[in-house]
């Protein structure tokens, strides 16, 4: 047997890393892109401002829901889905929310939550 006829023996070990790094990164759909959404979540002072990269989306076909804890996106066309929940970085209050959709791209700023609460004893 000469050794060019032999199995690579590292062959099913590369073979397993790819197909984990495409699990991670969410390898790409039909029309060449990511799975995956690219969000960012920033804390400022008293507001939480999110940004959310939404290509090939449309306004009207964009939903959003917001618990005070997580906030959902959801959204549907022809080309595109995206179905994402984020579990913001500290309690908001969800009806302090403003949102924009300007070329693709979701900003949406939030009060935070108050952490504590006065508790009058009688």
């Amino acid at each position: 047997m000469r050794r060019d006829d032999r199995e690579d023996p590292f062959g099913d070990i590369f073979d397993e890393i790819e197909r984990m790094m495409q699990g991670m990164t969410g390898g790409m759909d039909d029309a060449g892109f990511g799975s995956e959404t690219h969000i960012d979540v920033y804390e400022e002072d008293d507001i939480v401002r999110l940004v959310a990269d939404l290509p090939g989306i449309d306004k009207d076909e964009l939903s959003l829901q917001c618990d005070g804890k997580t906030l959902t996106i959801s959204a549907a066309s022809d080309r595109r889905e995206y179905d994402e929940r984020i579990r913001l970085p500290v309690g908001v209050d969800e009806h302090s929310a403003e949102a924009t959709f300007n070329n693709g791209v979701l900003n949406v700023t939030f009060d935070r939550a108050d952490d504590t609460a006065a508790i009058d004893v009688e």
